[in-house]
Order: C-alpha cells, then sequence, then structure tokens
C-alpha cells in the first residue's frame, strides 16, 4: 500500500512541475504577445520567420536606398533651380542691356552679371554630404575650375567631372541615377561660359555682342530646364518605389505576426485553465500527503 501511495504521489509531483513550466510558458506569452521563444518551440514556423526577417532586413537596405536618392534628387533639383533663377535674371539683363547707350549703365549691367557668374560657379559647385553633386563620379574635387584674370573676375570655366552616374537600387529589379547626365553637367559649364561673354560684351557696351550673348543664354536655359524636369521624374519614380515597399513591408511584417504572435484572448484562456489545473494538482499531492501520513502511522 506504500509503495503504491508513494507511485501515486510521484506521477502527481511530476503532473505538477509539468503544470507549473506550462504556466510559467503561458504567462510569459501573454506578457510578451509572442508564441516562439526557443526553436524547439515550432521549428517550422521558426524557419518561416527566420526567412520573413531576412527579406525584411533587405527591404530596409532599400528604404536607405530610396531616402539616400530622394535627398540626392532633391537636393539637384534645388540647385538646378537656383541656376535657373541665375539664368532669368542674366536673360532679363540682357534685354535691358542691348537697348542702352550709356557706357556707364552697360557697365552696371556687367558688374551684376559678374555677380551673377560668381553665383553660378558656386552652386555648380554645390556640395551634398560632402559630394559635388554635379561631378558625375568624381566627387571629391570641385567640378566647375575658374579661370580669372588679374582683375580677379572669371575669364572661363573648364569642367573637372566625368560622364558616369551611380545607380541606386530600390528593389531588387528597380535602379535609378539621381546625379544629373553629363548633358546638364556641361550644359552648365556653357551656361557659365554664356554668363562670361555677356558680362564682357556689356563691359564693352557692344550691343551685337550682347544680342549674341542672349542666344547662348537661351540654349542654355533649355539644359538648365530639362535637368529640372529629369529630377522631377526620378522623384516621382522614387515616390513610387516607395509606396510599393511600404506595402511589402507591411505585408512581411503581418506575416511574421501570423507566425509568432500569440492569439491573446485564446492564451488568456488557456492559462487560466493552466492555473486551474496547477491548483487542482497541489490540492491532489496535499491529499495524497495526508494518506501516505496515515498509512505510515498505522
Amino acid at each position: 500500500m506504500r509503495v503504491s501511495t508513494l507511485s501515486i504521489s510521484n506521477t502527481v509531483i511530476q503532473q505538477i512541475q509539468q503544470l507549473g513550466s506550462q504556466q510559467s510558458k503561458l504567462q510569459v506569452q501573454v506578457a510578451t504577445g509572442q508564441r516562439i521563444f526557443n526553436p524547439g518551440d515550432d521549428p517550422t514556423a521558426v524557419g518561416r520567420v527566420l526567412n520573413l526577417e531576412s527579406e525584411s532586413r533587405m527591404l530596409g537596405q532599400y528604404e536607405r536606398n530610396i531616402d539616400r536618392a530622394m535627398e540626392l534628387s532633391q537636393a539637384s533639383y534645388s540647385a538646378l533651380r537656383e541656376l535657373k533663377k541665375v539664368s532669368d535674371r542674366a536673360s532679363e539683363i540682357g534685354s535691358l542691356g542691348a537697348g542702352v547707350t550709356s557706357a556707364e549703365s552697360a557697365r552696371a549691367y556687367a558688374a551684376e552679371v559678374d555677380q551673377l557668374i560668381e553665383q553660378a560657379v558656386q552652386l555648380g559647385n554645390t556640395r551634398f554630404r560632402n559630394d559635388y553633386l554635379f561631378a558625375g563620379t568624381a566627387v571629391d574635387a570641385a567640378p566647375f575650375v575658374a579661370s580669372r584674370g588679374t582683375d580677379g573676375k572669371v575669364t572661363s570655366v573648364a569642367y573637372a567631372g566625368n560622364a558616369d552616374r551611380t545607380a541606386i537600387s530600390l528593389s531588387e529589379t528597380t535602379s535609378v541615377t539621381p546625379g544629373t547626365d553629363n548633358a546638364t553637367n556641361t550644359g552648365l559649364r556653357d551656361f557659365i561660359g554664356s554668363l562670361v561673354a555677356l558680362r564682357d560684351a556689356l563691359t564693352a557696351n557692344d550691343n551685337s555682342a550682347v544680342i549674341a550673348a542672349q542666344g547662348s543664354l537661351l540654349t542654355s536655359e533649355d539644359v538648365l530646364v530639362n535637368g529640372v524636369a529629369e529630377q522631377g521624374g526620378i522623384q516621382t519614380r522614387i515616390e513610387a518605389s516607395r509606396t510599393l515597399l511600404t506595402s511589402r513591408s507591411d505585408d512581411i511584417q503581418k506575416l511574421i505576426s501570423a507566425e509568432a504572435d500569440i492569439d491573446l484572448p485564446e492564451a488568456v484562456v488557456r492559462l487560466n485553465q493552466a492555473l486551474t489545473s496547477y491548483q487542482a494538482a497541489l490540492q491532489s499531492s496535499a491529499n495524497i500527503m495526508r494518506l501516505s501520513l496515515l498509512d505510515y502511522i498505522r
């Protein structure tokens, strides 16, 4: 009889330990909202979660690429818009200067154009995160190198960049080249050259040369307009990729949640059941211990 009671007692103790472990696991699941903590909890689901998390990290890199591409395009767009303002003012001065007869007035206009030249060179050498925007891939050196006369004024500008562009991946199948192309970059060089020609024509009060410089400015303005339009198109593509990426990332997070998260209402019910079973096992154990003691006394 004593052996039988001892055997039952050991069985109850094992059940109590199992129920305690189950209760602890359910408590952690309810507290964290997660159902998987170790590979052994659900090996198949763990494998799927690992694959999904790997894909999520890859999408995170694409998201950072999208941010970088957008920032670069926006910086190029802003610099080109400022250069367009310089072009607009230069064209206005050219129209006004072509009609003046006073050498003093022409020189005053020339002085303003000289300031526009300096502004254009500065904008052409705009940097974004320490990289020169309009240099192609030769981003470590200023792309527009100005030659100056003895009076310190710009006489010509050479382009020191290259014709290459850096592509940025937005997904496995999509990429963009947010930097400006070689036609835009060399067009900026020609634009600054047209400004120099306009200034020199105004300084000389040479109306025919002023009119010729105006024609060159109009050609250069087309390059600026095309550059602005290209960056606008690039930004549209980037935003479209961002929308697709966001949707895809949300879908992956839902799949991860479906694999790893618990059904909270169901888990709470199971936890309450485990608590009840645990308490019942404790009560049974107490009763068995009393019976065992009585058997021993007898």
